[in-house]
Formats: C-alpha cells, structure tokens, sequence
C-alpha cells in the first residue's frame, strides 16, 4: 500500500468491513439470523410481487405501487445481505473498491426510492380517501407510471452526486469502515479530506431527498384524518383508517430507524449498526407482513394462489 499518510483513494484496491464487533462465537448466531431474516424477505417480498402480478383483482394504483415496493426492498436487502453473511466466515472482511462504490450506489438508489413510493403512496390513499369518486381519474395508469419512474430517476440521481462526492475523497488513514456495508457517515469518518464542502452538500441532499417526501407524508394524512373524523358511523371510520393503517406502519418503521441511524452520534458506531439492520433488513421483512396479515384482498388473492398450486399438484 506505501505510506498510508500519501496514499488516497485511487490507490487503496479495497476496503475492510469489520461488521459487528462481537465475540467469535456469536458470529454463527448472527449469521444464522440475517440469513433467516434475508430468507424471509426473499420469500415475503417475491410472494407479494406474484400475488399482484396474478391476481387481476390487485390491479389497482395501490396494488401497483405495493409491487413496486417490495422490488425496492427486496433489491436492497439483496445488496447488503449476502455480502454481510459471507464476511462472517471471512478472514479478510474485505471488499473490493468497486464492490464498494457499486454497494453504495445501489444501496442509495433503492433507498431514496422507497422513500419517493411511500410519499406516493400516501398520496393515493389521500385521494381515495378524500376525493373517492375521482379516484379512478386522478389516479389513471399513467400518472401512477410517472410517479414511479420519478421515484426511481430521484433515487439515480441521488445515487449518481452522493457517490461522485464520497469517491473522490482521500482515504489515507485508515481503509478499516466500522460498518458491515458501505455507508457514507463510515466512509467519511476514514477520510484525510477536508470534510466541510462534502457535509454541507450531502446534508442538502439529504433535505431535498428526505423533506419533501415527510412533508408530502404529513400533509396527505393530515387531510385523511380531518376527512375520516368527519364520517358519522364508527364503520366508516375504522373501514377508512383500515385502508392506511398498513402504509403508515410502514413509514414509522421505515423513517424511524433512518433517523435513529443518522441522528446517533459518532462515539456509538454499534447503536448506528443495528438501526441499520433493521431498515435494511428488518422492515423488507416486515413490509409483506403488515400489508398482508391487515389487507383482506391480499389473503384472499393468497388464498386463491395457494388453492390453484394445491389443485395443479
């Protein structure tokens, strides 16, 4: 490597990973459970996208996005997951640089898209709910494809300025990330650049990536529960709020574990660890879930999946 006081980025040919500092004989403990976890995510989040694709039922704007959802989560759970579970039995723990910069993008990417699908979930349910009769115009097929698309293009370009900023700074220190993937508060921290210039514009990124999707968030439920408040008979109300339920279940534990792992201080490396075990992987996994076990359509179109492979076996 030569002197690491010289040596920047372009020189270092990998990173080391050095994961979750336990005692080595709960490395197959761990392993076991992100491989447990990641196995139900997998069979969660391909289960949900079959059920949507086969049952014509689902063919809805609400449907279309929950498909789009579990690809997303389904995507990053797949770009940190195995690499996590192979450093377990690894004596190097290391990653490639363009491991690590292809893991950070893609991670980026699908991350700030869900963020963007959520928003746009929130805005469905705020039209089927408080314009009912204009659902189906206000939210035809097309404008649910653009909001899609222009979650995945925010995600892209997010990724695209969040990753030419990170890799091109000097990592002369250190090439040991206290992480169990490539983040960029670890990737920082082992950086010999002068930092000021890269926080101010990853902390507006951040703002124009995370504030108009909780504003959007916010303000659509601030409309539904002044509109559910107004129905007369308490079915009413439980039937409309049941329609929401799933999705802000989704987004509480979604946004609360992204703003526990970037609001925890430095001096807890292993607090930020496990706030980003459980978006990367805990709330994938819990995401089919929610939506399944308090959606009525989904059990039923599950049911009837199950029922046609009984019948075709």
């Amino acid at each position: 490597m030569g002197d690491r006081g010289t040596s920047n980025h372009s020189e270092l040919t990998d990173f080391i990973l050095v994961g979750f500092r336990v005692r080595p004989e709960l490395h197959i403990l761990l392993f076991l459970l992100i491989l447990l976890v990641y196995a139900m995510v997998l069979l969660g989040n391909v289960g949900m996208m079959a059920i949507i694709m086969t049952d014509p039922r689902l063919n809805t704007p609400m449907y279309f996005f929950l498909g789009n959802l579990s690809f997303v989560d389904l995507s990053y759970s797949s770009v940190i997951a195995p690499k996590a579970m192979v450093n377990f039995w690894s004596e190097s723990k290391s990653i490639t640089f363009a491991g690590c910069v292809t893991q950070f993008f893609l991670f980026t990417v699908f991350i700030v898209t869900e963020g963007f699908l959520l928003a746009a979930m929130a805005y469905d349910r705020f039209i089927a709910i408080c314009n009912p009769l204009l659902y189906s115009v206000q939210m035809s097929a097309h404008l649910c494809s653009q909001l899609v698309a222009g979650s995945y293009f925010c995600g892209c370009i997010t990724a695209v300025l969040l990753n030419s900023m990170t890799f091109t700074l000097s990592f002369c220190a250190s090439r040991v990330i206290n992480h169990f993937y490539c983040d960029y508060r670890p990737l920082q921290r082992i950086s010999c650049s002068d930092l000021y210039v890269y926080k101010v514009v990853s902390f507006f990124l951040c703002g124009i990536t995370i504030l108009p999707t909780v504003i959007v968030i916010i303000v659509s439920y601030m409309y539904i529960v002044s509109t559910v408040l107004k129905i007369r008979s308490f079915e009413g109300r439980k039937k409309a709020f049941s329609t929401c339920s799933s999705h802000l279940g989704v987004v509480s534990v979604l946004y609360g574990a992204v703003f526990f792992m970037y609001l925890t201080p430095d001096r807890f490396p292993e607090l930020s660890k496990v706030a980003s075990l459980c978006y990367t992987l805990v709330t994938p996994m819990l995401n089919p879930l929610i939506y399944s076990l308090r959606n009525k359509d989904v059990k039923e179109a599950l049911k009837k999946l199950l029922e046609k492979k009984n019948t075709i076996l």
